[in-house]
């Protein structure tokens, strides 16, 4: 094979469907997804943004997680559409290089978000006359805004070494642009390279993911104080949708993590479709579960579904005195 180098390798080849019969299939359940996705986070922040009863800590933290999974789901969905439905294998340098970044970004901030949640749902349960002084939309939005810098800055480091490295083969084995199969398609020993962002998953899996749970462990004990059984209820809707949530982002990640200890090796098959699933499954059941289980939310979608034309009482009496003549 031909050598490379990162000054003429302009485009990559994604090769990671190769071996499939049915790509045509594949690429219309992405397809299906993809769109559901995108209609499921953008009937919440259509919802979120023209109710200004809305306009709370709560649901500007749901409106962030809507633009994740948009930003998270499109920067993967579009490169496997366009291979599998439009046979176009080919993705330029940048745009794979940008794709990346923005994929990456939205994973990182997906997590953050989720965090971010779990902290408002603590204060809530467990300081509930103070948690409007605490928390309040402007510190919410500067959070959201910290968040979002931070994830700049740490995957612009990423992106500056892909970008660094001269690269052997202008060929992907995976079904998207990502960091570990760029790298992978790089003239150099990969594990190195591997450090940094096994450092950020380190700290998504040990660090935040064991505080969430820690945080739900104390709402839990909050909720069996609790004397008033319509009270309880409620929280126990709020933390459980929240959970889901959580357990849909969070299981994937830990299956990989549990495989790669015990020694589980996966064929390229399966890492593909593992990755699939990790990348648009959390998208798609994030603003299912909020559409369904937050109730100002589901009370909107209610409104506006089965919205009908209230009539006064006095004019109800008028327009039969009317028909009645």
């Amino acid at each position: 094979m031909a050598n490379y180098t990162v000054n003429n390798v302009d485009s990559f080849i994604i090769t990671g469907f190769d071996h499939l019969q049915n790509q045509k299939l594949l690429g219309f359940l992405v397809l299906i997804t993809y769109m559901l996705i995108l209609l499921g986070n953008g009937i919440n922040l259509c919802i979120i943004l023209t109710d200004r009863h809305l306009h709370k800590p709560m649901y500007i933290l749901i409106c962030n997680l809507a633009v994740v999974d948009i930003l998270y789901s499109s920067t993967c969905s579009t490169t496997m559409i366009s291979v599998l439905l439009a046979e176009i294998k080919t993705v330029s340098y940048y745009s794979c290089i940008s794709r990346t970044y923005f994929y990456h970004l939205g994973d990182y901030t997906e997590c953050m978000a989720l965090t971010l949640m779990a902290i408002d749902r603590l204060i809530a349960i467990t300081l509930p006359l103070r948690y409007h002084s605490i928390v309040t939309n402007s510190r919410t939005l500067l959070l959201i805004f910290v968040t979002w810098i931070n994830g700049f800055a740490v995957h612009g480091f990423l992106i500056s070494v892909l970008d660094s490295v001269p690269y052997c083969q202008p060929v992907i084995r995976y079904v998207f642009c990502e960091y570990a199969a760029m790298i992978r398609a790089a003239c150099v020993n990969p594990e190195p390279y591997f450090f940094f962002p096994a450092m950020i998953n380190i700290w998504a899996m040990c660090g935040q993911f064991p505080f969430i749970m820690c945080t739900y462990a104390v709402l839990a004990y909050y909720v069996t104080k609790l004397s008033n059984n319509s009270n309880r209820k409620q929280m126990i809707n709020t933390c459980l949708s929240h959970l889901i949530v959580l357990l849909s982002y969070y299981a994937p990640k830990l299956v990989s993590g549990l495989q790669s200890r015990i020694g589980v090796v996966l064929t390229l098959t399966e890492r593909n479709a593992f990755w699939i699933i990790a990348s648009l499954v959390p998208p798609l059941i994030n603003p299912t579960v909020y559409c369904t289980r937050t109730k100002e939310i589901r009370k909107r979608l209610a409104h506006i579904f089965m919205h009908k034309k209230i009539v006064p009482n006095h004019l109800k009496s008028i327009s039969k005195a009317l028909s009645s003549k």
